[in-house]
């Protein structure tokens, strides 16, 4: 008899393979594979306690296709290993996965939340790899050099787990620890990875915990035991499984299922060497009906998330934990030793909803600057940056709604004021206090919605090469990359402007204080410009402007000049319609 080595799934060793299932109900559990010509009685698993197999064999190696054979007494089925790395497809084989990986010298760490700028980006549509086919993690690292170009130095990839089919948002989890194969497989996204670092960009994966599925679910009834309708021994088998997305939810307070669960997230930090985790609705983790249940609370949600993220706080201190919530919750944010989950930052409803708001009403008077100063000042637990902020996200431009410059002008949103708008959102979004984030082709003022089906068009970028340099400045200047504006990286804001009528706001935004960090910045949010404005500013002397988003150099059609000022404790400004004005001292 070999030793049958730790670990679950298919544990690759020096003298072959040991297989390890957890299925409770079985009578009794059977390895079938391409290495023992799928004969049904080849290798017998032998039942170790609380409900799982094992065995091991000198006949598998790597690459290897095999199922479980699970014979419950009733009936046989075969099951695609729920801890396989790698499958043939969806519906297909669990394959034995090999990790040889070299990572060579890659000691890559993660920017501060108050020095990071992230691009949301979905695999499938980002660089489409044939007419017919949905982009890979390969065509994606052939972008990573303009992504870099750019200043981006985090991209949070939506989900990358094996989904059904080749085209999905990938928020349809079928086998959680696979990567879909349609984009390459794992080494493919360790080679995505492995570039990122290289470019000096992190890189965060969308995990999706508050649901499994719901189609080519191996999981679902895995050993034929289930109550009523449920799903079995990974799922609730009551009230409690419900989602939005079908009755999948995972059954967070069985011990197996929370060990599944975290055995997932240190996968992706620890073998992936993923720089952090993105939580996809976690309001579905934490009540049964989401906010439109108060009553529906799951503590065992709550406790299980709160596991996982300390654990990640512990053993992998600089990754970033980010939950995408959006009810505004400071205990989302809060350490775990004061009843918090424990994540960094969250998605955050108090800023997209109103800015989006801010910029998609059609009439100026209309317009609220209070409302701007709301969103600029809230925070979460006293820290701006615990709040994830953007104007596009894959949630904001699809399910009836759609990229800002559609929203602002929908019968053309190449206009002036589409233009105008959207990239005032994207300056708001890069200067406001707060973990900034932009989504795919935001840059290059993609019309339209998201779908995964549709690529982005590549040659915008080309078309309006002056908007993504307006882009690449801001984020030049929010990482503070000249040394001329660290107050665009601290917590504070001071608003020393703030007129209705005008649609004008002006605000002083400072890390510790002094020249090269005090920043002003000014903002119109009006198609009229404003001559002479009167503004205060920190200290005298001159104050140099570092951008104007109204500047031809982004748009011929912008034009809208501004200069340097001399200042003693105020100074007169001119602000062009829809602009903003960074301006600090040397």
């Amino acid at each position: 008899m070999h030793q049958i080595h730790a670990g679950m799934g298919a544990i690759l060793h020096d003298r072959g393979v040991s297989f390890r299932v957890w299925a409770p109900h079985a009578k009794s559990v059977r390895v079938i594979g391409s290495f023992n010509d799928w004969k049904p009685d080849a290798l017998p698993m032998l039942p170790e306690e609380n409900g799982y197999w094992a065995v091991d064999t000198p006949d598998a190696k790597p690459g290897d296709e095999y199922r479980f054979a699970i014979d419950t007494g009733e009936e046989m089925l075969n099951r695609i290993d729920p801890y396989a790395k790698q499958v043939t497809n969806s519906v297909g084989n669990a394959v034995v996965y090999q990790d040889n990986f070299d990572w060579g010298q890659d000691h890559f760490v993660c920017a501060a939340l108050n020095e990071l700028v992230i691009y949301e980006l979905h695999v499938g549509s980002f660089a489409k790899s044939g007419v017919e086919k949905p982009g890979t993690l390969d065509s994606a690292r052939e972008r990573l050099g303009y992504l870099a170009q750019l200043g981006i130095n985090a991209v949070e990839l939506m989900p990358v787990q094996e989904f059904a089919g080749d085209l999905s948002w990938g928020y349809n989890p079928s086998h959680p620890f696979a990567v879909e194969g349609a984009y390459g497989g794992p080494d493919a996204l360790k080679r995505f990875i492995q570039a990122a670092h290289e470019h000096g960009i992190a890189v965060i994966l969308d995990v999706v915990y508050n649901h499994f599925g719901p189609s080519d679910l191996d999981l679902w009834r895995f050993d034929s035991w289930h109550e009523g309708e449920g799903g079995g021994i990974y799922f609730y088998n009551d009230w409690r499984a419900e989602t939005p997305w079908g009755a999948t939810r995972p059954d967070y307070g069985r011990p197996e299922v929370r060990q599944y669960l975290h055995d997932n997230a240190m996968m992706w930090l620890r073998e992936y060497r993923a720089d952090g985790l993105r939580y996809d609705a976690t309001v579905y983790i934490r009540k049964v009906n989401g906010a439109a249940d108060p009553t529906g609370d799951l503590p065992d949600g709550w406790s299980l998330v709160q596991w996982i993220n300390q654990t990640v706080r512990d053993q992998f201190p600089g990754k970033v934990l980010i939950a995408e919530d959006l009810q505004n919750n400071e205990y989302l944010t809060k350490a775990t030793a004061e009843g918090g989950a424990g994540f960094h930052a969250q998605w955050t409803a108090n800023f997209v909803h109103p800015l989006r708001q801010i910029l998609t009403t059609p009439l100026d008077e209309h317009r609220s600057m209070q409302s701007l100063v709301d969103l600029l000042s809230a925070t979460f637990n006293g820290d701006p940056f615990q709040k994830l902020i953007y104007s596009e996200s894959h949630d904001e431009v699809a399910n009836g709604k759609a990229r800002v410059v559609q929203e602002v002008d929908p019968a053309n949103p190449e206009s002036w004021y589409a233009r105008k708008r959207a990239t005032l959102g994207s300056a708001i979004t890069l200067i406001a206090p707060g973990t900034p984030m932009l989504f795919q082709g935001q840059e290059f003022l993609t019309p339209g919605w998201f779908e995964d089906s549709d690529p982005l068009d590549w040659s915008r970028a080309e078309r309006f090469s002056g908007i993504v340099a307006l882009h690449r400045d801001l984020i030049h200047h929010r990482l503070n990359r000249s040394g001329k504006t660290r107050g665009l990286t601290g917590s504070h804001l001071e608003v020393t402007l703030l007129n209705e009528e005008q649609k004008l706001l002006s605000a002083i935004r400072r890390h510790t204080g002094g020249a090269g960090d005090d920043t002003v910045i000014v903002l119109n949010a009006s198609a009229n410009g404003a001559v002479g404005v009167e503004l205060r500013f920190p200290s005298p002397g001159l104050w140099r402007l570092r951008l104007s988003s109204a500047a031809m150099i982004y748009d011929p059609d912008f034009g809208g000049q501004v200069r340097d000022v001399e200042a003693g404790e105020t100074a007169r400004v001119n602000v062009p319609p829809y602009a903003l004005l960074i301006f600090s001292q040397d």
